[in-house]
């Protein structure tokens, strides 16, 4: 029988209440409720935030029930039994999700601030509904430490979402980070009233006021001790779901170490400090698991648009993102501004990169994709964006130019790229053909190579691009602004055909040319 998954389940007494499977992170809960620190987290969406937030309610609200047979029951009791108290006290919890707005509206972040303050001042305040909502906050956090004997716990999950759904709106963007200005300030003041504080978001809002108003805020993104407190290590899918190991392999047809290493290579390698642990994408390995199939699950629930004009116009070179030759800094990767062109900070928080090495010279990060989930969908969502004339509709996808490259139809390739680089739209950038020009090709070769073989080159005495199907191979070289003469000259001339002089596949030789100016495919000769 299949077991209960925790798909999509961000409720810890739900969780353990009806039986689904959990991965235990209680000891990653106890160290931090242990201490009094305010702290911040940041992940990517669906990557465990809101199961970690429920979990640290149900701690701080004495659900000792809910936790029998974890790590932190002994824990708990160990520390009580140190300190000559009780375990499992009960405390004030004000916990607040911003999953469920539309940040969009103007005037749902107050209403949706107002509504809580509400029910919490009809619980703790003598239902006094007066003042800013930060002084409402600051009153009702005072009256709970009064009436209960006990400092207040204060949880906040997605903090960002308001300011993340608004920001092709600079006028709404101000009002709502304002407001949340306002509000978050109320925790400044009550730190009298404060037994603990949690915040989770995506994105870290660096050097505007919401932070510089937090500055208590101890950010753990990027410690080593969390690392591993959302997502899960293979250690643990090795103990925790190996019934749903051996059935995917079972599916997929593979022994148990082939099924391991397809599912690493898909969904694993984010790391969160680079001494700790990787960690695999829940969301992702919790379907696949379930499905038993490697889909695209993570990539699937989207990408935010503003995220991929944003790569697009900042001049970023796509290869990079998947090649790992991007290098930050820490201060770089936690400076994340809402109009600042740098997309890397974003990237990053968003999930789309991960470290892949650092260097203490300089104090530098490496970065690149994770996994082959994100680097597909980022290659996906991206080439649209540089070519408007991809679509499956018009026929200019990277399917219909698997038809036209498995059956050997060159006029077919040839009006799928025309259409493409006819539609590079113009940019302010400098020299904007150049960039786009390398990025189409890039991109749709890359994307072509899920399916078929494809290598694509840049270094020198090699083809620019090597496409190998089932019946044909395919040598491209592509010149700007040249001649495809001069392109198929110089596959002759450097011998690109050569390894496939003995194969029993149809060989084409393209050369192709493109103009700049017109921004069109100029010149193409085929042999």
């Amino acid at each position: 029988m299949m077991r209960n998954l925790p798909i999509g389940i961000q409720s810890f007494e739900k969780m353990r209440g009806d039986g689904y499977v959990y991965v235990d992170k209680t000891a990653y809960v106890f160290e931090l409720a242990r201490t009094t620190s305010p702290y911040f987290l940041s992940r990517p969406r669906r990557f465990g935030k809101s199961l970690l937030v429920s979990t640290l309610r149900a701690y701080f609200e004495g659900k000792r029930e809910l936790f029998r047979g974890l790590a932190i029951e002994r824990l708990e009791e160990e520390m009580a039994a140190e300190e000559g108290r009780e375990p499992w006290q009960a405390r004030p919890v004000f916990n607040l999700s911003f999953n469920a707005g539309n940040y969009t509206r103007e005037g749902e972040l107050e209403s949706v601030l107002d509504l809580r303050l509400f029910d919490w001042e009809n619980e703790w305040a003598d239902s006094r509904h007066e003042g800013t909502l930060g002084q409402r906050f600051l009153r009702v956090l005072g009256a709970a430490h009064q009436k209960s004997g006990h400092r207040c716990v204060v949880l906040v999950d997605e903090y960002d979402k308001p300011l993340i759904e608004c920001m092709d709106d600079l006028k709404l963007e101000e009002r709502n980070r304002a407001t949340l200005k306002g509000f978050y300030g109320a925790l400044k003041d009550a730190d009298e009233h404060l037994r603990f504080a949690f915040l989770t978001g995506v994105t870290k809002f660096s050097k505007v006021s919401i932070f510089s108003d937090l500055n208590q805020l101890k950010d753990i993104s990027l410690s080593a001790a969390y690392a591993a407190t959302c997502g899960v290590t293979e250690a643990e899918l090795l103990e925790v779901f190996a019934p749903e190991l051996d059935a995917l392999a079972s599916s997929l047809g593979l022994d148990f170490d082939a099924c391991l290493a397809a599912l690493r290579k898909q969904y694993d390698g984010y790391l969160f400090h680079p001494s700790g642990p990787r960690v695999y994408n829940p969301f992702s390995l919790l379907n696949a698991l379930y499905e038993r199939d490697l889909g695209s699950y993570w990539f699937a629930t989207g990408t935010p648009t503003f995220l991929v004009e944003r790569m697009r116009d900042s001049g970023l070179e796509p290869r990079r993102l998947v090649d790992g030759t991007i290098y930050a800094t820490e201060g770089r990767l936690q400076d994340f501004r809402a109009h600042d062109e740098d997309p890397i900070p974003l990237l990053f928080q968003a999930g789309y990169l991960t470290i892949r090495s650092f260097q203490e010279r300089g104090r530098r990060y490496k970065l690149g994709v994770p996994n082959d989930e994100v680097a597909w969908g980022l290659v996906q969502s991206l080439l649209p964006a540089y070519a408007p004339a991809y679509s499956e509709v018009r026929g200019t996808d990277v399917y219909s130019l698997i038809d036209f490259i498995e059956a050997g139809d060159t006029n077919g390739i040839r009006n799928v790229l025309t259409a493409l680089f006819a539609s590079i739209p113009y940019t302010k950038a400098a020299d904007p053909f150049e960039n786009y020009f390398q990025a189409v090709v890039w991109l749709t070769f890359t994307l072509l190579g899920r399916y078929v073989t494809c290598e694509i080159h840049q270094a020198r005495g090699r083809a620019d691009c090597v496409v190998e199907a089932r019946k044909h191979v395919y040598v491209f070289e592509f010149k700007r602004d040249g001649t495809a003469d001069e392109a198929l000259a110089q596959i002759a001339e450097k011998g690109y055909a050569s390894p496939f002089a003995a194969d029993q596949r149809d060989l084409h030789l393209i050369g192709a040319a493109f103009d700049s100016e017109s921004r069109q495919l100029s010149d193409w000769v085929e042999q």
